[in-house]
């Protein structure tokens, strides 16, 4: 029994060692890089961006379409992951727009930035990844601008090439929470995103769960002080076929 259990231990220990290894060296220097804001890297140890870029697979001389950006915390990272031949378009809403994005820009080539109404986006060619990260649900939200989701979806298989990414990362919300509660929460529950997305043609390929956090019970804004930073949020990739 007690070398039963030992082999046990021992092959966690490896699934363990194995997960770390599975951080491309492309991604971790461009989480090391030296010239990220302190503001930033601050944030790391809540984000995991390392986890979160290579669970969402993005590799050297993609093309990415980032929906609002928000100053460029992952737009800087995804940058330097695609390299000079890869390209970033950040995707911004106008009346959201403060110029930091535009100054991210200005400091990486491989990105541009479009400033446009709320839940529009109009790409110059085909990406192989679409990125939303925490905003999956503000376009639920109508005082922001009403969108169709059904139609943004829809957008987004469009304008990626087959066999494509859809990567979206949001804050768990509990079963039947209403359009209401997602303005009031700022959370949308994992089941209706692959739902809707699934609708406009889409596959989930992979669902990630390093920013799972069992002490946030989903009630909460994940504004309120007690939990900001520290919700539960899920990760989901899906492929276009």
């Amino acid at each position: 029994m007690k070398k039963i259990l030992l082999g046990a231990v021992m092959v966690l220990a490896l699934g363990g060692a194995a997960l770390a290894a599975a951080v491309p060296d492309y991604v971790t220097k461009a989480v090391s890089e030296t010239t990220r804001p302190k503001t930033d890297t601050g944030r790391d140890a809540l984000r995991l961006p390392a986890e979160t870029i290579a669970f969402a697979g993005v590799k050297p001389g993609m093309k990415v379409a980032e929906l609002f950006p928000g100053g460029g915390y992952f737009t800087r990272m995804l940058s330097d992951v695609v390299g000079p031949t890869g390209h970033i378009y950040g995707i911004e809403n106008a009346k959201w727009d403060d110029g930091s994005d535009a100054k991210v820009a200005a400091n990486h080539k491989n990105v541009s930035i479009q400033i446009v109404k709320f839940g529009e986006f109009d790409l110059p060619q085909k990406v192989d990844l679409f990125w939303i990260t925490q905003n999956y649900h503000d376009l639920h939200i109508a005082k922001y601008g009403k969108v169709d989701m059904a139609a943004f979806n829809k957008h987004v298989f469009d304008v990626l090439k087959k066999g494509g990414t859809y990567f979206i990362l949001d804050h768990q919300a509990n079963p039947g929470t209403t359009e209401a509660d997602i303005e009031k929460l700022h959370r949308i529950e994992k089941a209706q995103v692959i739902r809707e997305v699934e609708a406009a043609g889409f596959k989930l390929a992979a669902e990630g769960d390093a920013l799972h956090r069992p002490g946030d019970d989903h009630t909460k804004s994940i504004f309120d002080k007690s939990i900001q930073g520290h919700t539960d949020q899920y990760m989901l990739k899906f492929v276009k076929p």
